[in-house]
Formats: C-alpha cells, sequence, structure tokens
C-alpha cells in the first residue's frame, strides 16, 4: 500500500475515558441504490491519542495507520474544532 493513500476520516470524540484512546463516531451519507434516498450511518472507531488532548464533543479528523492494539487502527491528525 502506498504511504500517501491513507483513510482520512472527521467525526466527533464521543468517549475520552480510556489510556491515550479516543472513540471518534464518523457520520457517512450515501444514496440508498434502490430507493435512491440520501441515508445517514454512523460507525465508531477507537483512535490513538498520544497526547490526551482530545476531549468529549470536538471535531477531529483521524487518519489509518499500523494497527497499534487489537482494535486500534487509526490516529488523531488534528482537532478542527474544539468542544464549547
Amino acid at each position: 500500500m502506498e504511504r500517501n493513500s491513507r483513510k482520512v476520516f472527521a467525526g466527533v470524540v464521543v468517549s475520552t475515558k480510556m489510556n491515550k484512546t479516543i472513540v471518534v463516531e464518523v457520520e457517512r451519507k450515501y444514496l440508498h441504490p434502490l430507493y435512491k434516498k440520501q441515508v445517514i450511518s454512523h460507525k465508531k472507531y477507537h483512535v490513538h491519542d498520544e497526547k490526551q488532548e482530545a476531549k468529549v464533543g470536538d471535531t477531529v479528523r483521524i487518519i489509518e495507520t499500523r494497527p497499534i492494539s487489537k482494535t486500534k487502527f487509526y490516529r488523531l491528525q488534528k482537532i478542527t474544532v474544539k468542544a464549547k
């Protein structure tokens, strides 16, 4: 796999209870193939946050990386919007 072809997602932090790990919920919109209606799906990813700087409610950008643990395959790239 080429180094520049990593998946990048934007989502909202929903949990910071683990050590150096945050849970980010990513929303995806797509058109239903039969009914042609826009469908919203949500998926939660465990993300590595080395400096533990993200808080619940922050909008963050995550990037695919090597497996860090059994469930972590993404790391925090940057915090785009801080929670109020």
